[in-house]
């Protein structure tokens, strides 16, 4: 079953909560299609009554900045085992080279990593629990972690249901399309990091190689 059909067959309290708790999940550091499941509800509110855009932009917002929160009390409590754990669980996504990439980004963009890894698909599963990892400064994370929050889950809704408004009757037949744009970026952005992730790893292999030993005469 497509997944706006599926979330037409539920109460819009249940497709709020949905939204809420798989963002949450997702920014935790779960993997989960977080922004599939905005896109699709974000759609639906645009073609129906009951489902209010703003309450869906808040459930999404509160979702993301909440999850970020836990994810980031959990990597500090947790530290560098906490990574190596998931990396068994979620190789794909918590591989060494993946986490070196992004340890990377946090060392070089501070709490910049935290706002704008929230518009990748990787880093916003990655951001909560390295910024804890890292000891990154709670202020520092909360005020990127709401700004970041905001702009991301309240600004995809608001467009998506702006496109949806203004091309309902296109949508109503296509609505599909809408999913498999979100889809196609996320797989982008992932390709994306997966290959700086890998030239990452072959840069720190490579520094990490001994020196030549001089042999005397």
């Amino acid at each position: 079953m497509h997944v706006q059909e599926w979330l037409e067959t539920i109460p819009a309290i249940a497709v709020y909560v949905l939204v809420g708790v798989v963002i949450g999940l997702e920014s935790l550091g779960i993997p989960l299609p977080g922004e599939i499941v905005l896109v699709s509800s974000a759609l639906l509110a645009s073609q129906h009554g009951d489902i209010n855009p703003y309450v869906l932009g808040a459930c999404a917002t509160a979702g993301a900045i909440i999850g970020d929160s836990i994810g980031y009390a959990i990597g500090r409590k947790g530290g560098r085992p906490l990574l190596a754990w998931l990396g068994k669980k979620f190789p794909k996504h918590f591989s060494e080279a993946n986490i070196g990439l992004a340890e990377r980004s946090f060392q070089k963009w501070g709490m910049w990593a935290v706002f704008f890894g929230r518009f990748i698909a990787l880093l916003r599963i990655f951001a909560g629990p390295l910024a804890g990892v890292l000891h990154m400064p709670y202020w520092k994370f909360l005020i990127a972690n709401v700004f970041g929050g905001i702009l991301w889950a309240g600004g995809t809704t608001a467009v998506i249901y702006s496109v949806g408004i203004v091309a309902e009757a296109w949508l109503k037949r296509f609505s599909w399309l809408g999913l498999v744009l979100a889809v196609l970026i996320g797989v982008a952005s992932m390709l994306i990091i997966k290959n700086r992730a890998k030239k990452a790893a072959a840069e720190r292999a490579e520094a990490s190689e001994p020196a030549p030993v001089a042999v005397a005469d």
